[in-house]
């Protein structure tokens, strides 16, 4: 049985490794990454890998951040090598312009943000204001494969109400500007700011999502249509479902729990869209409850059931979710290795209970970035 194809894009800080202090150097990381591949003729061995690991780190809208994009794959033993490589490629090329990166969805260090020098970050700055100039937040974005426009937003549809449970296994990002913000992902909260995120009602059909984001480009809002911050979209590039809810994982094992799950989520949507089940309609009130619930508490209280949007406990609602996708991630060969991965996530801790816990054996933010910046790189 053919399994649907995934892959991840992870946005990380890089940090100077004294302080933790986010340092604005991302357009010298690449820029340094590309004259050695140039020299090389592909890399420091020559054979080549300079060339993948070139495409695989981009620049973001903050000097203080990058992007890493794995390949398309096609099981989780092969996203995990790819998570891990893309993470060591984007440490290894930091290195060389004398910063560290680190996994983390804020920075507990105050920072000032210093937007790209790029025309299209520049106009956003310029339009949206403070929103841009402090939008200093890293998340994980998985894309999922899907056979049309009409499959990608029914499962959209269908989807919404587990979105949430997502956050709150990703969840890390605890700390703004120095200080505890008694969220689990603030980094939520701080892209809420964008007037286009957030949860959608369903949409119905492929036409009434495309008209819907032509209505809202009318608006003269939005830049273009890749500013549709939505939880969740169809990708504008690939024939991709792009679930976007996610805080960057501190872990790479648990960037490939979220990508795993959505890939799960995806397929058990679909085959109850194409077996003619009608889909779930909360409305986005709920659903934004939701949202800020597992923003607030991420694993460490309760989240809300989304068959009944009631209070449950973190560990029951994410093995809800377990449940709820089990046949598929069973299909896919992945059952045990997402419990397994499941399992630790709730016992270990998200990010955020990692960083939580790093402050109040130091008391100090800097050890709390150099310890995220350790574990990104291993």
């Amino acid at each position: 049985m053919s399994v649907r194809s995934f892959g991840v894009e992870e946005e990380l800080l890089l940090v100077a490794p004294e302080t933790g202090q986010p340092r604005a150097v991302a357009g010298t990381v690449l820029q340094t990454l590309q004259h050695e591949v140039t020299a090389s003729g592909g890399g420091p061995d020559g054979r080549g890998g300079g060339h993948e690991a070139a495409d695989a780190l981009e620049s973001e809208l903050q000097q203080q951040q990058m992007e890493t994009n794995t390949r398309p794959c096609r099981s989780l033993d092969e996203l995990d090598r790819e998570v891990r490589r893309c993470r060591s490629w984007a440490a290894d090329a930091a290195q060389r312009a004398g910063v560290q990166v680190a996994a983390l969805a804020t920075s507990p260090v105050s920072v000032e943000p210093t937007i790209m020098d790029k025309e299209r970050y520049q106009e956003i700055a310029d339009v949206f204001g403070l929103t841009a100039q402090e939008q200093l937040t890293c998340g994980c974005h998985v894309h999922v494969e899907i056979s049309s426009e009409e499959e990608g937003v029914a499962t959209l549809d269908r989807i919404r109400p587990w979105l949430p449970v997502l956050l709150a296994l990703s969840a890390n990002s605890p700390f703004w500007q120095g200080r505890d913000s008694a969220y689990a992902s603030f980094r939520y909260q701080v892209w809420g700011r964008w007037p286009t995120s957030g949860p959608t009602p369903a949409f119905g059909s492929a036409a009434n999502y495309r008209s819907t984001v032509e209505q809202m480009m009318l608006t003269d809002t939005a830049l273009d249509t890749g500013m549709v911050y939505f939880d969740a979209r169809l990708s504008e590039h690939y024939p991709t479902l792009e679930v976007r809810v996610a805080d960057v994982c501190l872990h790479a094992a648990d960037a490939v729990l979220v990508a795993a799950l959505v890939r799960a989520l995806v397929e058990t949507e679909a085959r109850n869209w194409r077996a003619g089940q009608p889909g779930p309609n909360q409305r986005v009130e709920l659903l934004r409850l939701a949202a800020w619930r597992a923003s607030r508490s991420g694993l460490d209280g309760v989240l809300l059931d989304p068959a009944t949007f009631r209070p449950q406990s973190a560990a029951n609602v994410a093995n809800s979710l377990l449940e709820h996708v089990y046949d598929a991630l069973s299909d896919a060969g992945d059952a045990d290795a997402v419990a397994e991965l499941l399992a630790a996530v709730l016992e270990r801790g998200n990010g955020a209970a990692f960083q939580r816990g790093a402050y109040d054996k130091t008391r100090d933010m800097r050890s709390v970035v150099t310890g995220a910046a350790a574990l990104t790189a291993g």
